[in-house]
């Protein structure tokens, strides 16, 4: 196998794998949020950001990709195509997981909304934990594209 086709199996993972852990992150609030609504009208707004916020994770993604896709050359070698392949895997696993864990911490904020308390900022505070391994598997990538050489270009 070319080792380009395994940099893009890694990209594609990494874009896939971190939308897909958005599209079940944002569900689970955005469930919790119609039964909310049909006890409090009020906390829409509140509702839609805790809703909103496990969406980022397949930004990620999309963010990690653009980072590599100067590297994707028919040039690479197999060292560089195993790294893509490995920060692609890592950001994909990490972005999915935090994305499901991160929309059930939003989805309990919602429960609590929808029964009158206040918790939005507080909620948010905690969703932000996930949202930390995501943002550092992009920091990851930034810093460790250095490593794959200077083939772009």
């Amino acid at each position: 196998m070319e080792p380009i086709y395994v940099a893009y199996i890694g990209i594609a993972l990494m874009v896939a794998l971190s939308g897909v852990g958005s599209a079940f992150g944002v569900s689970y609030p955005a469930n919790a949020t119609i039964g909310a609504l049909k006890k409090n009208k009020g906390v829409f707004g509140s509702c839609m950001i805790l809703t909103a916020l496990p969406g980022t994770q397949g930004l990620y993604g999309f963010v990690s990709f653009f980072l590599l896709k100067n590297y994707l050359t028919p040039g690479i070698t197999v060292l560089q195509a195993a790294g893509i392949f490995g920060m692609g895997l890592l950001v994909g696993l990490v972005c999915l997981l935090s994305s499901i864990r991160q929309g059930q911490i939003c989805a309990n904020g919602v429960v609590a909304l929808g029964n009158g308390h206040n918790v939005t900022g507080n909620t948010l505070i905690l969703a932000a934990f996930p949202e930390l391994y995501a943002i550092l598997t992009v920091a990851a990538v930034f810093l460790l594209r250095s490593l794959l050489g200077d083939i772009v270009m």
